[in-house]
């Protein structure tokens, strides 16, 4: 019998009436576990193999990276197979999601869906060596792209790489952006691409359009540099000028796992006043609030549900990061002020009906924002169901 033997039977009451068996000592029992968990990753290094045979088979054959029957097909029957085992199906589903999120992911660095004709291009990214930059060239590279990176710490200066690039890309804080466009832009050759991954996108559109005769696209990642994984994050893009540039931005971007959202730049930036103005807004003002309560944290987690825990991580999670890099989103968007105003307005009608004790006015308030949120109610308590309950799991 070896510690790596899952499949010991190990018999109780095998001895006199009525005794029972002692149970095996329990460092060998882990030491039987740690053999399977090892076994395990063999596994799972075999499967990455095959996963990278399947990424060459796509590449040669023009095939996306994603099958999403293929993948449905696949948790299905591990969900099945689960149930039939005696497993928690619901937790071995999650494993599997993980499994084919790596998989999509371990294709896209190995360039499935690249096509073979495809020439790699010099990128310079210029703010190369800040977070959202690394994230960039990451993201360039893995696509075969030749990289130039610029920083405060390197020699080679911005217009240098700009002159000597097919793609410059402007990655550099937001409040230094239209200043590095109006530098760099008009050592871009025309026949090159000027783009930038600002979080505001009318001001450094209009920035890059006139300092350059070169093509022109804005984007805006809609995730952070510290992701997991690029499979599945969204990034908004702007075009400006070029349609040739545009097109190989996007399927750049889309080959890598990235799902992409086109806009104007003025609609970008109203649609980001709600997602990123007023989110941040709310978080700042309750983490104020938190903070000038006289409660001390400690004292509200020993009280806490997972749902307001799950809550409290947003926020902490918000004032963890850069007010360098909040306060910009915030003040920059030509709708800041608006949004500022309704949310205002909400605060002072909230508090009205609860100083009044009016449930009749608060039922109204409830159903209006029910109606608004419609179907997505249901949505949402699957998924924050799921979220608590992964909380509850690591606590």
């Amino acid at each position: 019998m070896t510690p790596s033997d899952p499949h010991r039977a190990h018999k109780a009451g095998s001895g006199a009436a009525g005794e029972v068996a002692s149970p095996r000592p329990l460092a060998v029992v882990r030491a039987m576990i740690d053999a399977l968990d090892r076994d395990l990753l063999q596994i799972l290094a075999r499967r990455m193999a095959l996963v990278a045979e399947v990424a060459a088979w796509k590449r040669q054959h023009g095939v996306r990276i994603r099958d999403p029957q293929r993948e449905q097909d696949v948790l299905q029957d591990r969900h099945e197979r689960a149930l039939e085992l005696g497993l928690p199906a619901g937790e071995i589903e999650s494993i599997f999601r993980v499994l084919l999120r790596s998989s999509r992911d371990h294709q896209s660095a190995l360039r499935a869906e690249v096509p073979a004709g495809d020439h790699a291009r010099t990128v310079a990214i210029i703010g190369g060596h800040g977070k959202i930059g690394r994230l960039m060239a990451r993201l360039f590279g893995d696509l075969g792209h030749h990289l130039l990176l610029v920083d405060t710490d390197t020699v080679l200066r911005a217009e240098e790489a700009a002159a000597a690039a097919d793609v410059t890309v402007i990655a550099v804080p937001i409040d230094r952006t239209d200043e590095v466009i109006r530098a760099v832009g008009p050592h871009v050759r025309p026949d090159a691409l000027l783009m930038d991954v600002t979080s505001i996108k009318s001001a450094p559109m209009q920035a890059m359009l006139a300092s350059t005769e070169a093509s022109v696209v804005g984007t805006h990642p809609m995730f952070g540099p510290g992701v997991h994984t690029l499979q599945g994050q969204r990034v908004v893009l702007c075009r400006g000028r070029g349609d040739e540039w545009a097109e190989w931005v996007a399927r750049s971007l889309s080959a890598r796992g990235l799902v992409i959202t086109e806009t104007s730049a003025e609609h970008h930036d109203r649609v980001m006043s709600v997602v990123q103005v007023l989110t941040h807004f709310q978080t700042q003002v309750q983490g104020l609030t938190l903070a000038r309560l006289g409660l001390p944290l400690s004292e509200t987690l020993t009280f806490t549900s997972p749902a307001y825990l799950l809550e409290l991580y947003v926020a902490a999670r918000h004032f963890a990061q850069d007010p360098a890099l909040y306060g910009p989103i915030e003040m920059r968007n030509p709708r800041t002020a608006e949004v500022a105003a309704a949310l205002g307005e909400s605060v002072r009608e909230v508090a009205g009906i609860l100083a009044a004790g009016d449930q009749a006015a608060f039922t109204r308030l409830f159903e209006e924002v029910r109606e608004f949120f419609g179907d997505f109610t249901a949505e949402a308590l699957v998924q924050s169901s799921f979220l608590i309950d992964r909380i509850v799991e690591r606590s």
